[in-house]
């Protein structure tokens, strides 16, 4: 018997998401639609946030035929709240803000980030991992310390899937980059390129320079792809068992849109087994972004106690900026 029901929306980018999760830990329904920006060029928010308006509702009703649920009988609206960019989080608030009203069901906005780490705990059954957050933008990686997640290490300019987009672009090989990316680096060997690790911080703008440097060199787009991903794979593995050293804890969690890389995926894994440490890694529909992380988070926020007396957007939020009350 469902207690509750959390409609949630994720608009933060590209994508546009909407799931529905029960206070029991299930997800009824998991729909999205992406938008797909011109060849050669990356995400034009302006045309993201339209996209977003022209599918919300069709995806609204996909989601509630999913989970084989009418519109009255959900108790909980979440959105995300940040970070993101500006004019797609208006368009999922917007969005929210009308159902919330027109249902007469109470609203909470939730922190991207934190939504991945708490769908990536929900499905692994991880307790209290050292988790590797990559995505398009974001590229960390984080901790549970004193009530909050804490960044113990992240990217200085942009995150690792921008990262591979941009190197995409270079090769020619369009958007999303990532899994054509992965197969040729399967037919690739190595190559020198830069590798940045600063203290605990990370930085890919080089690599991809000279990875584009190399290319027109004559180097192999298959050689540039293998040696790419040894390098910025790497560095991250590196960052991540520090920061497990450092705290301690004896799991290790990846999640976000890079974490469906198969050779990422095998360095953690061995990383971890060297220590002693389990690995998990977010199935793979709930990696990228989607509305059913957000429906999760609003539903453990819910259950804490969190009341917002005004909402709105914070596309600047860090994820060591929100307290952990549902911890």
């Amino acid at each position: 018997m469902i207690i509750m029901a959390c409609l949630g929306v994720e608009s933060t980018a590209h994508t546009f998401g909407v799931g529905i999760a029960t206070d029991k830990g299930k997800v009824l329904a998991n729909v999205l639609d992406t938008y797909k920006a011109p060849e050669g060029w990356g995400i034009e928010p302006l045309k993201a946030a339209k996209h977003h308006e022209d599918v919300a509702e069709c995806l609204l009703q996909k989601a509630l035929k999913e989970a084989n649920l009418d519109l009255s009988e959900i108790d909980l609206i979440a959105y995300s709240q940040g970070p993101g960019l500006p004019p797609c989080l208006h368009k999922g608030l917007g969005f929210c803000r009308k159902l919330s009203k027109d249902l007469k069901v109470p609203m909470v906005g939730v922190n991207h980030c934190c939504a991945h780490i708490e769908i990536g705990k929900l499905f692994t059954k991880a307790k209290d991992p050292v988790t590797l957050y990559v995505s398009g933008a974001n590229t960390q990686v984080i901790a549970f310390v004193g009530g909050k997640y804490r960044i113990f290490g992240e990217t200085q300019d942009i995150g690792i899937g921008n990262a591979l987009d941009k190197l995409g672009r270079d090769l020619g090989i369009g958007f999303p980059a990532g899994p054509k990316v992965e197969q040729l680096a399967k037919k690739g060997k190595w190559i020198e390129l830069p590798y940045v690790v600063k203290g605990m911080d990370l930085s890919f703008s080089g690599i991809v320079s000279e990875a584009a440097r190399r290319v027109k060199k004559g180097a192999s787009r298959e050689d540039v792809c293998f040696s790419f991903q040894e390098s910025a794979f790497a560095m991250l593995t590196e960052v991540t068992e520090r920061a497990m050293a450092h705290t301690g804890k004896k799991e290790v969690l990846l999640t976000g849109g890079v974490a469906a890389n198969q050779r990422l995926r095998e360095m953690l894994d061995i990383m971890a087994r060297e220590r002693g440490a389990k690995s998990y890694v977010c199935p793979k529909e709930y990696c990228g972004d989607n509305g059913s992380m957000i429906a999760w988070l609003g539903v453990l926020m819910h259950k804490a106690g969190a009341k917002e007396k005004e909402h709105g957007i914070k596309p600047r939020q860090r994820t060591d900026d929100v307290e952990v009350t549902w911890q």
